[in-house]
């Protein structure tokens, strides 16, 4: 399918969405009676998220992976639209030490359903844009894209931090929070 990062290929196993996979040209595919349900409904998802219309996905996954990249993914899922999380604190919230940052970015960049599983939400902890299996620049779209439609910074300060900002005092009386 065409969409506003380039062609994107969509990929079922029976009932369930197993790949959103970004190519550098779209693919030809053959004509059959029907194509799959799943694939029809990520299609129309896909076009409504790119027109901001949708900020959630629900859609059967099933992408493959570890016990481990099945963890990260599911994590994946609960940074909200137009937030970001580190690595560092996705570790945290999976019960693991911030050093585990490096293994969850091999397990985000592992991710199948590229958008759909949110991982191009994932940052460095200094709030830099790091490596996305579809290319920083797909990233950047899609971040601003989602900061465009939803309340909130481009670069959002990770959850916990953005929970203790806005309970704090200065917040309270009106004082800017997140990052620019």
């Amino acid at each position: 399918m065409q969409s506003p990062v380039g062609p994107l290929v969509l990929t079922a196993e029976g009932d369930a969405l197993t790949a959103v996979a970004f190519v550098a040209e779209p693919v030809e595919v053959a004509d059959s009676d029907e194509p799959p349900r799943v694939l029809v409904e990520a299609r129309r998802q896909l076009l409504a998220y790119f027109v901001g219309e949708l900020e959630t996905f629900d859609l059967p996954l099933g992408g493959r992976g570890t016990p481990f990249q099945q963890r990260v993914w599911d994590e994946l899922g609960r940074i909200p639209y137009g937030t970001t999380a580190s690595y560092g604190e996705i570790a945290r919230r999976l019960g693991m030490a911030p050093a585990a940052s490096r293994a969850v970015g091999l397990a985000n960049g592992s991710n199948p359903v590229a958008i759909v599983v949110p991982c191009h939400r994932v940052i460095g902890s200094t709030g830099r844009l790091t490596g996305y299996a579809g290319g920083l620049d797909r990233k950047r779209f899609l971040l601003g894209l989602e900061a465009s439609r939803s309340p909130g910074s481009l670069f959002s300060p990770p959850l916990e931090e953005r929970a203790a900002s806005e309970a704090s005092p200065r917040n309270a009386v009106g004082g800017a929070t997140g990052r620019t």
